[in-house]
C-alpha cells in the first residue's frame, strides 16, 4: 500500500478518453497513466479509445469519461459555447502545444500548401480535433478543407501514414513534436518533408483567427534532418467532467506535478506538461477548483 493510501485516501480510479489507436493521444494517455500511478499509487488512470476530441467533449458532458485529452480549437469551441451551448467542463491540465503540418515524403516535389490542393490529403480520424484545426488553417488561407483538397479521412488514425508511404496519398495533416503519424513517415525510407504556412500565411491566419498561436518545431524533433519550422496551433487540454470531486483533482494535479520528470522520459511531446505551462495556457477561471487550489498550495497560482 502507498503511504497516501495509508493515510486514508480511497484508491480512485479514473476513465480517461483518449482516441482512436495508433495516433497521438492514445500514446500520451498510456504514458500519462503510468506516471501518474508511479506518483500517487491511490490513483488509477485507465484509458479508454474513443473516437477522438469531437467525441471526448460529448462524453465528458455525459459523464461517461472521467477526464480527457482534447484538442485545443475542440477545447475552446466547447468551453466558449461557439457553435454550441456553452459546455461545463474544467481544465485539468495543458498537454502540449500542438502546431499544425502536413509531411509528405522526402522524393516529393511538393514544397507549399498551395502545391497540395486538389491533392489525395489524409487529414486524420474521424472525430479527431486536427481536422477542425486543419479547417481554420486553411480557411484564414482562403482555402477550404474540403473543397480545395481530396480530403481523406480514417477510423484509426494509425492506418494515415501507410498512405503517404506508399504514395497513396500526397500528405498527411498532423499536429504536435514527436506525433506518432508524423515519425512513421519520417522513418519511412525515403524520409520526410513538413510543409508549413509561409510568414506571410501565417499572418493572414492569425488576422482572422488570433486564437491560433505562433509555435516552434525545434531541429530534431523527428528523424532525419529537419530543421526547425514554425507553424500556428493552439494547446491539447485534458478536460474534466462536470461533477469530477475537487479533492480528486486536487490529488490528480499534485501527482502529476510529482510525475513531470517521469511523464517526459516516457513520453517526449509530454515534457511540455508542466504546472508552469499550464498556468501560462490556461486562464485560471478555466482550471478545476481542486487543481487551481493546489496550484495556490505550491504557489504557482496567486
Amino acid at each position: 500500500m502507498c503511504a497516501r493510501c495509508d493515510a486514508g485516501e480511497v484508491p480512485t480510479r479514473l476513465v480517461l478518453g483518449t482516441a482512436t489507436p495508433g495516433g497521438g493521444f492514445p500514446a500520451y494517455g498510456a504514458a500519462f497513466a503510468a506516471a501518474i500511478h508511479a506518483a500517487d499509487p491511490s490513483l488509477e488512470i485507465v484509458p479508454q479509445n474513443t473516437k477522438g476530441s469531437t467525441e471526448n467533449v460529448p462524453l465528458l458532458e455525459q459523464g461517461q469519461l472521467d477526464i480527457a485529452l482534447v484538442q485545443g480549437e475542440v477545447a475552446m469551441l466547447a468551453l466558449e459555447g461557439i457553435g454550441r451551448p456553452r459546455a461545463n467542463l474544467a481544465v485539468i491540465a495543458a498537454m502540449y502545444a500542438t502546431p499544425g503540418m502536413f509531411v509528405v515524403r522526402g522524393d516529393s516535389a511538393d514544397r507549399s500548401i498551395a502545391d497540395l490542393k486538389g491533392k489525395r490529403v489524409v487529414f486524420g480520424a474521424r472525430g479527431s480535433g486536427l481536422g477542425i484545426l486543419a479547417q481554420y488553417v486553411l480557411a484564414g488561407m482562403g482555402l477550404d478543407r474540403d473543397r480545395d483538397f481530396e480530403a481523406v479521412f480514417l477510423d484509426r488514425a494509425g492506418d494515415a501514414p501507410q498512405m503517404v508511404l506508399s504514395g497513396e496519398a500526397a500528405a498527411l495533416w498532423g499536429g504536435g513534436t514527436a506525433w506518432p503519424g508524423f515519425t512513421a513517415v519520417a522513418n519511412g525510407p525515403k524520409g520526410a518533408r513538413f510543409i508549413v504556412p509561409s510568414v506571410d500565411e501565417i499572418a493572414r491566419i492569425q488576422a482572422v483567427h488570433g486564437f491560433l498561436k505562433t509555435l516552434p518545431v525545434p531541429a530534431g524533433s523527428f528523424p532525419g534532418p529537419a530543421e526547425a519550422i514554425t507553424s500556428v496551433g493552439s494547446w491539447s487540454l485534458i478536460l474534466a467532467r462536470p461533477t469530477l470531486d475537487d479533492m480528486i483533482s486536487y490529488r490528480l494535479a499534485r501527482a502529476l506535478y510529482e510525475a513531470e520528470g517521469d511523464l517526459g522520459r516516457r513520453l517526449p511531446q509530454a515534457r511540455e506538461t508542466t504546472v508552469a505551462n499550464t498556468v501560462a495556457a490556461v486562464p485560471p477561471e478555466r482550471l478545476h477548483p481542486g487543481v487551481a487550489r493546489y496550484f495556490r498550495d505550491i504557489g504557482a497560482l496567486k
